[in-house]
């Protein structure tokens, strides 16, 4: 158990990185892989995303990701899907992907937003961890159970790595109004159902009124959509801060003027969409 899936990324990286080893990631995923082992003074080994005109513009390249581990490799991330970019990889190519991969290095698959995904071909990994004893997948409470406050997330493991990640735990990492949280989550499949069914409705929403307004995006699985206008993404940001809305530049994610906006309820994306259109030149 984690304060959140972050602190498990945390973990990984105190147990399996430190100076002279390196962690393998994608460009544009999530910021927490580079700050967590930097902490532990690893070297960052960053394989290029897909190109703008794939079928998954800015999504994980394996092919990349496998030229970038060396002999030094420990660690390797994979958010699936990936934050945030809201791309994700089938199962078969993840798999492949994870066979060609040597034991001695840890395979992190990130999956804080599996629950929002329903495209055919997404992986069911939990049964993976059986046969593959170098994998660790991590999941959250923090997105679909709405239990971000609260901080607590959770990995599976062979017994050996579980065993590994809790020596480097603090011993009391979670609260038990988290963990109560949680096990009450876990039962309400009502609200689960919700939370996705309204995300689904919002992406459509929000995707819809970007087409209609001839603004890129990238198509997301999560519970976000990241896009780019005609303005710089720090002139939109700001003037939707003006006007009481929060989104979020993601330039220092490398993606230049491009912004995420969190999926909300249909009155709120309604009053986004509506800012954004009387926005002076975010149309070109």
């Amino acid at each position: 158990m984690g304060n959140g899936s972050n602190d498990i990324l945390e973990f990984v990286a105190r147990v399996f990185l430190a100076p002279g080893f390196n962690a393998v990631f994608s460009r544009h995923a999530f910021a927490v892989y580079p700050l967590v082992s930097m902490a532990v003074g690893a070297k960052l080994n960053i394989a290029d995303a897909n190109a703008l005109d794939a079928d998954m513009p800015f999504g994980h390249n394996l092919q990349q990701m496998r030229e970038q581990v060396d002999k030094d490799t420990k660690v390797i991330f994979i958010a699936n899907p990936n934050n945030p970019t809201g791309t994700w990889l089938d199962e078969n190519s993840l798999e492949s992907f994870i066979v060609d991969i040597p034991d001695n290095i840890i395979i992190v698959l990130d999956e804080a937003y599996v629950e929002y995904v329903s495209e055919p071909g997404y992986p069911d990994s939990i049964p993976w961890i059986t046969k593959y004893p170098n994998l660790i997948v991590t999941r959250t409470f923090s997105k679909v159970y709405g239990l971000a406050g609260l901080r607590i997330g959770y990995s599976v493991s062979h017994p050996e790595v579980a065993d590994l990640l809790n020596r480097v735990r603090q011993p009391f990492n979670t609260n038990s109004l988290a963990q109560a949280a949680a096990l009450a989550a876990l039962d309400d499949q009502g609200h689960l159902q919700k939370s996705i069914e309204s995300n689904d409705a919002g992406l459509l929403q929000v995707a819809n009124a970007f087409q209609d307004m001839s603004i890129e995006y990238i198509p997301s699985v999560g519970n976000f959509i990241s896009f780019k206008t005609a303005l710089s993404g720090e002139v939109v940001y700001e003037n939707m801060l003006k006007a009481g809305v929060i989104i979020r530049p993601i330039s220092n994610y490398g993606l230049v003027d491009y912004l995420r906006i969190t999926i909300g309820s249909k009155d709120q994306n309604a009053r986004f969409i509506d800012i954004l259109k009387q926005m002076p030149g975010v149309v070109a």
